[in-house]
């Protein structure tokens, strides 16, 4: 909602001043020109990305625009799933721990948490570092140092739409130009006609300029930066798996590890201690779920 209010306030100050100045809305609307414009930029963008990176985008142009992030209730979620697995890596025998990660989709502990279940990446993500510490064999930086490696390439490749749409709206305002050379060279075979005729379509030439700098800076480039924002926010699920599990190897206490998970959300969104034990540490939290 945010994305669409901003884009209607900058319309809106562009035409509104351009009118208020006497300017004609027919000079500036010139669709072939904006076509052209668009086209292209579309046109190079599948070329420079695979099939995978264009779907990809298409969702998170959807996500950036719908402004779909985690709630709080999504990372108490998180907070829940961890807690109650490493109760379970306390107290319980090693199979009986192996059978949650091993099939998180039957597993009561995950069936509790279906925001978490459904994000396939982030489940396989938990169930391969609950296996190591099952394993017990690896180091606590050697696992900090893995878990740095796969969330840097989890983030590269959730960050690519953001990579791909500024490489586009780099491109556009020369494509701008390539719209305003051809309706310069339209107006050039018409030298013999009125200057009135003349004049319009040199104006209608220019606006390929102003078209490919409005649809650079007004429309991709902001819609570019929204989708990282929203990635961005997406991928601090990835750090409190993190650090509450590295504390939890650190031999923390269930309670305590959650508390470092907790301190990597954000303080906008992140929920206070009472909240994260009432949620997850009494078990209310599961129960609520699973009703």
């Amino acid at each position: 909602m945010g994305f669409l209010i901003g884009i209607v306030i900058a319309m809106g100050s562009i035409i509104g001043g351009y009118t208020a100045e006497g300017g004609h809305m027919a000079v500036i609307w010139q669709p072939m020109e904006y076509l052209m414009i668009a086209g292209a930029a579309v046109g190079t963008f599948v070329v420079a990305n695979t099939l995978s990176t264009i779907k990809d985008t298409g969702r998170a142009v959807l996500d950036g625009i719908l402004g779909r992030v985690p709630s709080q209730r999504d990372y108490l979620d998180i907070l829940g799933v961890l807690y109650a697995l490493m109760r379970e890596l306390r107290g319980k025998a090693r199979n009986e721990v192996e059978a949650h990660v091993d099939n998180p989709e039957e597993s009561e502990i995950f069936k509790g948490f279906p925001n978490v279940l459904k994000d396939k990446e982030l489940t396989h993500f938990i169930c391969d570092y609950i296996r190591l510490l099952i394993v017990g064999n690896a180091k606590t930086h050697e696992i900090e140092a893995l878990m740095d490696e796969e969330i840097e390439t989890i983030t590269h490749d959730r960050l690519k739409p953001y990579h791909s749409l500024i490489t586009m709206s780099d491109a556009m305002p020369a494509l701008g130009i390539v719209a305003a050379v051809l309706g310069v060279i339209k107006a050039m075979g018409s030298l013999d006609q009125s200057p009135e005729l003349l004049g319009g379509l040199i104006g209608s030439a220019l606006v390929g300029t102003f078209g490919g700098i409005l649809l650079s800076y007004g429309f991709a480039s902001p819609l570019a930066h929204k989708i990282k924002v929203t990635r961005d926010k997406h991928l601090r699920a990835y750090f409190i798996v993190k650090q509450t599990l590295l504390a939890f190897m650190n031999g923390a206490m269930p309670q305590i590890a959650l508390e470092h998970g907790r301190k990597t959300i954000s303080s906008h969104d992140r929920p206070s201690i009472d909240m994260v034990e009432n949620e997850t540490i009494s078990g209310s939290g599961s129960n609520r779920q699973a009703a």
